[in-house]
């Protein structure tokens, strides 16, 4: 086992389960050769597991949910409600040198907010196309609404202490001068384990955030390694051989866990919704008593 240091209400503590569990999840790994990051927080008493879980990856659209979080905060503040609107437009500007630049439809993974350009849109349902489909261009309102520093220093203060949200998605100039949004395995472990416990947001804008995560429409990771119709909260991120999942799992009759599974260098991106599936599969098989542990 390896203590993730998550900053939960108790200390991580050892556990007859997750050494095996650990051994388990080693011998799928040993399979690939691609660079993996995994995090698990037992929510039940606070037991943690990484294998590599301090390794950097390209946060892609994980990034999205300490935009969620920093959104949710703010509304609790007082800064903005829910019912607010935004005017949608496409029209951004690169943190290099403030040139503009807009997003492509075609990298996109959702077409709603590029169909009303110039119309206000209420930010639950900016944010909800951010979570539940995606959305690079909603993800670009809110980071300008709320400020990337922001956002950063909100996840810092949860104990994220080395995610770096720097920007927007598609800032090109950015990407080129190596200005990248990057997390850790760890790092999403700590964001969704307070979200769920509670720390991380009002009950009122929690339940809204996590039922956001919950109705998120690409389950081909971590949700496919589950019993059908298992409640999932969670958000993926993908770029060129870069695939990601965290998720917050929900076991009938017993507290939820965290589960994070960060991939970098699979060919093609099935191959990694693949191992995201079987360790899935096996973390629930352990934790729920599926699997003998020994």
């Amino acid at each position: 086992m390896v203590g993730l240091g998550l900053g939960l209400a108790a200390p991580p503590r050892a556990s007859a389960q997750l050494p095996g569990l650990r051994e388990a999840f080693a011998s799928r790994l040993a399979k690939d050769t691609a660079s993996v990051g995994v995090a698990l927080v037992d929510l039940a008493d606070g037991d943690t597991l990484g294998i590599s879980p301090l390794r950097r990856f390209h946060a892609a659209s994980t990034m999205k949910v300490p935009v969620l979080i920093e959104l949710a905060r703010r509304i609790d503040a007082g800064d903005f409600r829910w019912e607010d609107s935004l005017t949608v437009v496409n029209r951004f500007h690169s943190i290099v040198d403030g040139s503009e630049y807009a997003l492509s439809l075609d990298d996109d993974s959702d077409s709603t907010l590029y169909a009303i350009l110039g119309r206000r849109v209420p930010i639950r349902t900016v944010a909800r196309l951010m979570i539940v489909r995606s959305s690079n261009l909603a993800t670009n309102l809110l980071v300008e609404l709320l400020g990337a520093g922001r956002i950063n220093a909100t996840a810092h203060a949860l104990g994220a202490d080395s995610i770096q949200v720097l920007r927007g998605v598609e800032d090109q100039k950015a990407y080129d001068h190596g200005l990248n949004n990057t997390t850790t395995a760890r790092d999403l472990a700590v964001l969704l384990a307070a979200l769920q416990s509670g720390r991380a947001a009002s009950p009122a804008s929690t339940a809204v955030a996590l039922g956001m995560l919950k109705a998120q429409e690409f389950n081909e990771g971590i949700p496919a390694g589950l019993p059908p119709g298992t409640p999932v909260a969670h958000k993926t991120g993908w770029l060129t051989s870069v695939s990601h999942d965290a998720a917050i799992i929900y076991p009938p009759g017993r507290p939820p866990y965290v589960l994070v599974i960060l991939t970098r260098g699979f060919q093609p991106d099935s191959s990694a919704s693949t191992l995201m599936a079987d360790l899935s599969r096996i973390a629930w098989d352990w934790l729920t008593g599926a699997q003998p542990s020994h």
